[in-house]
This record gives C-alpha cells, sequence and structure tokens, in this order.
C-alpha cells in the first residue's frame, strides 16, 4: 500500500512539473499577452483633434501597422460575441423582445458605416479628451457594426432551430435558462458561429480603410493602420505600396487562421452530431491545439480552468418558465395586460422616432431631393438584388458540396476564409485603372465590388447548414436511389433553405452597406462615381451635410426595411415553420 501511494504522489507531481513543450506553449502565450499588452499601450498615447498622425509607406512599418488593425478587430469580434449571447439569445427566447430586436438588427445592418462615424466619432472624442482612445473606440465600434449583426441574426437562427428532443431532454434535467444557454445552445450553435465569426472578420477586414481613415465633416483622423495605410497608398497612387500591403494583409490572415480559427474549427468538432463522430479521419487539426495536449502543467491548469466554468454554468441563476417551444413565458393573467403596454411603447417610441427624423429632413431639404434620393436609393436596391441572385445560384452549390464533405471542409475553410477575409477593396485601384483605361462604365462595372465582401455569408451559412444536415437522411437518400434535382428538391435545399436566408438577409445588408465604398472608387486624381444612394451618402459625409446624411441613411434604412418585411421575414417565417419545425 505504501507503494501505491507513493508511486501515485510521484505521477501526481509529475504532472506538476513542466515538459519541454510547456516551455514552448508558455513562450507563445507570453507573447501574445505581451503583443496585447504593447499594443493596448500605444493605443492611448496623447492626441488632439486637428493633429496630423504620420502615416509611412516605408514598408517596414507595416508590422507595427498590422498589430494596431488586428488588435481592434479581435477587440471589436469580443464585444460582437458578447452582443450575439445577450441580445440574439433574448430574441430567440422572448417573442415580445423578437418583434422589436430582430427589426432593429434589420436596420442597423443597412445604416453605413459612415453614418455610424458621423454620430459616434464627435462623442467618442469628448469621452476621452486629449487621448487617441476617442477615435480609437470610435473605430472599435464601427467595426463592431460590421460584425455584430451577421453573428447575432445567425445565432438567433441556429438557437430557434434547437431539436426538440434536446429542449425536452433539459427539461427532464431541470436545468436553469443559464444552465440551457451554456449546455445547450451555445454548444448547438457553435459551428454555425464559428463561421460566421470568419465572415463577420471579413466585413471588419472590407471596412478597415473607412475606419482608420476617417473622414468627416471636412476632418480628416489617420490612424496607424493598415486601412490607413491603403488610403495613404491610394491617395498617392503608389501600386507597389498597394502590393505591399496586399502581402502584409495575407501574412496577417495567415498568422490569425492558423492561431485562432484553425483551432477554433478543431474545438468545434465536439459539438458536432453524435452521429458524426464517425469522421474520425476528417477531423480538423490544428497544431496549437496539439502542441498544448502535449504539454504537462498547462493541461493541468487547463483542467483547473475547465472546473472554474463548470461551477460558473452550473450557478442556477435567471430562472424562469419555458413553454415547451422553449420561448419564455409569463403569467397568463398578466400576459395580456404586458403585451398591450409592450406594444403600444413600442409604437409610441417608433413614432416620435419617425416624427423627429421626418420633421428634421423637411425642415432642411426640399421634396424634389427627396424624391430624387429616392430614385437613387431604387437604383442601388436593383443592384443589390441583381447581386444576390447572382451569388446564391453560385455559391448555394457550392456550400452544400463542401458541407457534406468534411475532407473537403478542411481543406477549403482556410483557403475560403483567406479570400473572404481579403478587403476587396484592394482590388479598387486596379478596376479604377481598367475602367479608365477602357473606357467603361461606372454604373455597371463598378456594381460587382458591392458584394465582393459580403458574398461569403451566403457561402458561410450555407456550409454551416450543410455540415450539420442529419446522416441518416442522407442515407435514406441513398438508399433510396433518390438522385439528381429530385435530392436536390426533396432534401438538401429544404435542409439549407433556413441558414441560406440567413445569410442571404446579413448579405444584403453588406451589399447595401458596400455600396458607399463601391459607388465611389478612387486611385490618385482619379474618382470614378456611380449613380447611387452609397455615393450620394459618401458625398454628404465628406462635406459634413448632416440633413443630407440624415436623408441618406434614413432613405436606406426605410428601402432596407421595406425589403425585409416584404421578402426577407416571409420566407424566414416560412423557411423556419416548413423546414425547421417539422
Amino acid at each position: 500500500m505504501s507503494f501505491l501511494r507513493t508511486t501515485f504522489m510521484t505521477a501526481y507531481r509529475a504532472r506538476m512539473y513542466p515538459n519541454y513543450w510547456d516551455m514552448l506553449a508558455l513562450l507563445v502565450v507570453l507573447a501574445v499577452i505581451s503583443f496585447f499588452a504593447w499594443t493596448a499601450k500605444q493605443m492611448a498615447t496623447p492626441y488632439h483633434l486637428g493633429q496630423v498622425i504620420p502615416i509611412s509607406l516605408n514598408p517596414s512599418n507595416l508590422p507595427f501597422y498590422a498589430s494596431r488593425t488586428v488588435v481592434r478587430m479581435l477587440i471589436a469580434l469580443c464585444v460582437s460575441i458578447l452582443f450575439t449571447f445577450t441580445f440574439a439569445t433574448w430574441a430567440a427566447k422572448s417573442r415580445r423582445a423578437e418583434k422589436i430586436i430582430i427589426p432593429v438588427i434589420d436596420v442597423l445592418q443597412s445604416v453605413p458605416i459612415l453614418g455610424f462615424l458621423s454620430v459616434t466619432v464627435a462623442g467618442f472624442i469628448g469621452l476621452f479628451p486629449g487621448s487617441l482612445l476617442g477615435p480609437e473606440c470610435a473605430a472599435i465600434f464601427v467595426i463592431f457594426t460590421s460584425q455584430a449583426w451577421n453573428m447575432a441574426l445567425g445565432f438567433y437562427q441556429t438557437v430557434r432551430s434547437v431539436p426538440a428532443e434536446v429542449q425536452e431532454a433539459a427539461r427532464m434535467f431541470h436545468l436553469s435558462a443559464w444552465q440551457r444557454f451554456w449546455r445547450i445552445d451555445v454548444p448547438f450553435s457553435m459551428p454555425g458561429l464559428l463561421w460566421n465569426t470568419m465572415a463577420s472578420m471579413s466585413a471588419g477586414w472590407f471596412f478597415v480603410v473607412a475606419t482608420e481613415a476617417i473622414t468627416v465633416s471636412n476632418q480628416k483622423i489617420l490612424l496607424p493602420g493598415i486601412g490607413s495605410y491603403i488610403a495613404v497608398a491610394i491617395q498617392a497612387a503608389n501600386l507597389r505600396a498597394i502590393s505591399y500591403a496586399i502581402l502584409a494583409m495575407l501574412i496577417v490572415i495567415l498568422i490569425y487562421d492558423q492561431l485562432l480559427f484553425r483551432p477554433l474549427v478543431a474545438w468545434a468538432e465536439r459539438f458536432k452530431a453524435e452521429r458524426e463522430s464517425a469522421n474520425t479521419d476528417a477531423a480538423a487539426e490544428s497544431w496549437v491545439i496539439d502542441l498544448f495536449r502535449r504539454t504537462r502543467m498547462v493541461r493541468n491548469l487547463g483542467g483547473k480552468v475547465a472546473q472554474l466554468f463548470d461551477m460558473f454554468v452550473n450557478i442556477r441563476i435567471f430562472r424562469s418558465s419555458v413553454g415547451q417551444s422553449g420561448v419564455l413565458s409569463g403569467r397568463p393573467l398578466n400576459e395580456r395586460w404586458i403585451a398591450l403596454i409592450y406594444n403600444v411603447s413600442t409604437f409610441i417610441i417608433g413614432a416620435g422616432a419617425l416624427v423627429f427624423l421626418s420633421s428634421y429632413i423637411f425642415n432642411n431639404i426640399s421634396l424634389p431631393e427627396i424624391r430624387h434620393v429616392f430614385l437613387l436609393g431604387l437604383v442601388t436596391a436593383f443592384r443589390v438584388v441583381v447581386l444576390i441572385v447572382l451569388c446564391s445560384l453560385f455559391w448555394v452549390p457550392v456550400g452544400v458540396w463542401i458541407g457534406l464533405r468534411p475532407k473537403a471542409a478542411r481543406f477549403v475553410q482556410p483557403v475560403a476564409q483567406i479570400l473572404a477575409a481579403f478587403p476587396a477593396n484592394l482590388l479598387y485601384p486596379f478596376i479604377v485603372v481598367f475602367i479608365v483605361t477602357y473606357h467603361l462604365s461606372p454604373n455597371i462595372w463598378l456594381t460587382p465590388l458591392m458584394i465582393l465582401g459580403s458574398q461569403w455569408y451566403i457561402l458561410f451559412n450555407v456550409i454551416a447548414g450543410a455540415s450539420g444536415m442529419p446522416k441518416d437522411l442522407l442515407q435514406v437518400a441513398d438508399n433510396f436511389g433518390v438522385t439528381g434535382w429530385q435530392r436536390w428538391r426533396r432534401l438538401l435545399l429544404p435542409s439549407v433553405f433556413p441558414f441560406y436566408i440567413t445569410g442571404a438577409i446579413t448579405a444584403a445588408g453588406g451589399a447595401w452597406n458596400a455600396s458607399i465604398v463601391a459607388e465611389v472608387a478612387s486611385w490618385g486624381d482619379e474618382t470614378l462615381v456611380a449613380t447611387g444612394l452609397g455615393a450620394y451618402i459618401t458625398q454628404y459625409t465628406a462635406a459634413g451635410n448632416f440633413p443630407r446624411i440624415a436623408l441618406g441613411i434614413g432613405m436606406m434604412c426605410l428601402l432596407v426595411l421595406v425589403f425585409n418585411r416584404l421578402v426577407w421575414r416571409p420566407l424566414y417565417s416560412y423557411s423556419v415553420n416548413r423546414f425547421l419545425l417539422e
């Protein structure tokens, strides 16, 4: 017995001693922590409005600029995840909250980032006077607005599609709402949330130029970063600097793919359906995870952290009664009065905001100009519809093919993420030169630029839907010999349709948002302007004309909201009721 006790204690102590892999893992962790600490310190340097921050086109400065951009995007991503977990879950669990949160997200995803910039820059600068934190927070907030809406809509859709048998099991085990969220909602939504997170990072890269090279009310603020480097290079018509920026972008994307997304993809494998666990040969791999698995002390520390997380999750808080559909319910006697007060309050607030915005616009702008802006909005809407249809015809079959083949997804995921994360506006200078050289129409040839950054929403959501398709249904279809168009019509398209609608809604919103940079493209002294609402908003944002900025943004929000109410929301309700609740 003494010998066994001694052997056990020796083995236990050995787990606490670091090995060579521990040293390497600690170096990686300390390097990442030091990187964030150093970059955060640079973001809090003194700054006064009007001060010029020099941006050098020397390629030796690109690593510093890249670090600043990456930190901004990761901070915005963390805030986006917090927003998603809070508001998307609230909308999925409460019908009353859903009536407000989802329409508000529909509107907010259509608001151009220049609209957020023009409203928030002054507030953030006033919040941190004499510090660069003001413009930095404004840039981070704008990046957040390019990421959060897609993640929230995707998470909301997957939480609502949790299988009924899983919800019944949660009720049998008497899980609280807090436990349901961490034990059911988050794990079930993790694969789709991960793909949407990649797409959201892509959207952040697409708007990085506008967020770091801020031009509002004839006031230009350049924040150190790849976006401002690209803006200065475009203004100087320096193709060599653009090439350096493209190379730096590819390196940065590869680094955070290896350090962030590849480990997350491998980690998310555990949350897939149990029937997919047999595909171990196609499981995602990550050298970062392999490194930490070989450690001794770090793995033991990770076990302690996991225990703390379990204690955190198992705190029985936020108790609530949940109906059979998983939607929060109140007391029957008070439900009617609560719903009445809620609806009346919502109507009063919405009507008040509409009256205030309408009076502000009509008091400063003539009616003929409002009609003209409405026509500009219809032109941009036509472009968005055509682009969404074309992208759907191409990416839906591709996404289904990838999602049904784990080996292909394992190979395509990093490639697709690199292509998605590449900022399409880096291609604008080459397209402008091409259009000018061959005397082409900007109204036609600038149009594809609107969808280059947002088409990936469709692909990633379709992949997420296809990868979660029950394998037993596919086997049944194979056994009955269901192939060709019949297979697509009866099985594949119904299975991915709810996910496609989520991706198409976000892609359409992204295309509307991208119109502000796609309908106005410049290279040196050459500027091409396409007819559309995006060009109108860009023009008056640079001039600081707030009544016309409000008119352009309001018109874009109105058109997007009407389109969502008449087209996307009925399609989404149909997809949920027809394909998810059966």
